[in-house]
């Protein structure tokens, strides 16, 4: 399945505005959840945030989720494979660790979006994607 995309890659600013609507998703729902059922605690929180963080993007890249995460709905954004095919769950997993790498190294994995011919950070370059207009 191919999802129509205009095929113009994405910078820096709109894909960092999408994060940004997507990691406040986040911890409301973490927050919500954790005092709901855990009752602050630590252990249990943290690996209900990473498993939701993990579950939330897989489904939105993947072709399940129409490669589109609630921010990049937003923004009109849509992530995608070099050639342009729908992520498979593997490579929405495998984006997900680079993103995590991304941001471990002081976020220039992010970052390096601003400066990459192909508009690509560490996590795409690591799964082999991109960022599009939808």
């Amino acid at each position: 399945m191919t999802m129509p995309s205009s095929g113009t890659r994405t910078g820096f600013w709109p894909r960092t505005v999408a994060l940004a609507v997507d990691v406040t998703v986040l911890i409301a729902a973490d927050l919500l959840l954790t005092r709901a059922l855990f009752d602050a605690d630590a252990a249990r929180a943290q690996a209900l945030a990473t498993l939701l963080g993990l579950g939330y993007f897989v489904h939105f890249w993947s072709a399940a989720g129409g490669g589109q995460t609630l921010g990049m709905k937003l923004l009109n954004l849509r992530v995608v494979t070099t050639d342009r095919t729908p992520l498979s769950v593997t490579g929405a997993i495998t984006r997900y660790v680079g993103l995590i790498i991304s941001c471990m190294a002081l976020f220039i994995g992010v970052i390096w979006v601003a400066f990459d011919a192909q508009k690509q950070g560490w996590h795409d370059k690591i799964a082999g994607t991109l960022v599009v207009k939808a």
